[in-house]
């Protein structure tokens, strides 16, 4: 990571320089973005094949617990030319646009969290998967993916819906595994030009949540903190900072 110089030119106020240190922090390190080629796969090689690959006119639905990657696959898969991303908080008549245009300039669209979608949101990705269908053999075919809690027919959706989420491919996501996990936690941190230590790595799948996205925060988080607070990033500073965050949480 190239080293950053915090130095100001004029005097300034400990209170004053110390607040300005941390904005800085905050606003330069920032956490990398999903992508398909830092998604750790543990044993969920085909699905990220498939996505890597989206064919047009094929169609994947992922579902599996929170904290396996559903979002990270879509997210990334999003970010590739071509490509549209949806979740709940979208607009439902962004999606009923998509499905009713005259011509179709995407090559992937990816549709987060379909179990939390609201009725209409649910109709526009009904009319969506018949588009796709519809174009599927033709120049406008496009790659569906979307993602969610349940298997398709587990899915608490309209039953025409869930139907259309098993239309093609389904993958279950895996847990990984405690190694997958650290070896996880070690690619995070090398991304920010870190390295855990063993007894860092342990203490955090032993004692912390085991959701990758949780764990992925707190290496962010540490990160940030050691350079706040001027110290190496030892076992006692990931402690500290956890105390640190409960007390806020209680004070909140």
């Amino acid at each position: 990571m190239q080293k950053v110089d915090f130095t100001m030119n004029r005097p300034t106020s400990g209170f004053s320089a110390k607040r300005m240190t941390q904005q800085l922090i905050l606003d330069v390190l920032t956490a990398p973005a999903p992508s398909l080629e830092n998604f750790i796969v543990g044993p969920n090689g085909e699905a990220l094949q498939w996505l890597t690959d989206s064919p047009g006119g094929r169609a994947a639905h992922l579902w599996g617990p929170p904290g396996v990657g559903r979002s990270h696959l879509l997210q990334a898969l999003a970010a590739t030319p071509g490509a549209r991303y949806f979740d709940p908080s979208s607009p439902a008549a962004e999606i009923m646009a998509l499905a009713t245009a005259d011509t179709l300039d995407v090559t992937r669209v990816a549709i987060d969290d379909v179990d939390k979608l609201d009725d209409n949101a649910q109709a526009a990705l009904f009319a969506l998967y018949n588009r796709w269908r519809e174009v599927s053999a033709t120049a406008q075919a496009f790659f569906l993916a979307t993602s969610g809690d349940h298997a398709p027919m587990a899915t608490p959706l309209r039953e025409d819906l869930r139907t259309r989420l098993g239309w093609d491919l389904v993958f279950r996501l895996e847990p990984l595994s405690d190694e997958d996990r650290a070896q996880a936690l070690r690619t995070r941190a090398g991304e920010r030009g870190l390295s855990l230590s063993p007894d860092i790595i342990q203490w955090l799948l032993t004692h912390h949540s085991r959701d990758m996205r949780g764990l992925s925060a707190l290496v962010d988080s540490l990160d940030r903190y050691s350079l706040a607070t001027h110290r190496a990033i030892t076992l006692p500073l990931l402690k500290d900072l956890l105390a640190k965050q409960r007390t806020n949480e209680q004070h909140s």
